[in-house]
């Protein structure tokens, strides 16, 4: 169980700070509900803290895991399918486990696709998706602000050295 002041990530929404626990009834049914502000857009999600497991809430790495998503980031690119909708479905999974490696190659990927031959409209919406998932985790875990860790990702793809 997590408890106020947690840094917690919230698959497919972000990273945030468990700002207080509340009980809430809805349809009639009393719960306890973790409030989480979230990090990036000024959110506040209610999640019922008996399905928290369920929905992949987890700790925000450490700064250990943060040198490994750097190195996921300044990667090779994965083999991706060149079926954009078989690619669309692969990454949206990868998203949805809330795992930060996963979400991390698919920023990668997508990026470098981007820079390589463009991205559709879907895509480039799920890269922007991917990038804000990953922006606010690291804006916790590294306690920066989320123009610096944006800068810190662009360096990694636009800057011209890339060791």
């Amino acid at each position: 169980m997590f408890k106020v002041g947690d840094k917690v990530v919230y698959p497919k929404h972000g990273a945030g700070t468990i700002i207080g626990v509340e009980e809430r009834e809805v349809l009639g049914k009393k719960q306890q509900y973790y409030i989480i502000d979230l990090s990036i857009g000024g959110l506040t999600a209610m999640l019922p803290i008996n399905k928290a497991e369920k929905l992949g809430i987890r700790k925000v790495i450490d700064e250990d895991e943060v040198k490994e998503v750097i190195n996921v980031l300044k990667g090779d690119k994965s083999k991706m399918s060149k079926n954009w909708n078989r690619r669309y479905r692969n990454n949206l999974e990868k998203i949805k486990t809330g795992d930060i490696y996963e979400v991390t190659e698919v920023v990668r990927n997508l990026t470098l696709r981007d820079m390589e031959k463009g991205l559709s409209t879907g895509e480039k919406k799920m890269l922007n998706n991917a990038r804000q998932i990953l922006i606010s985790e690291l804006v916790l875990a590294k306690e920066m602000d989320e123009e610096q860790v944006e800068a810190m990702i662009n360096d990694i793809f636009y800057s011209d050295d890339k060791s």
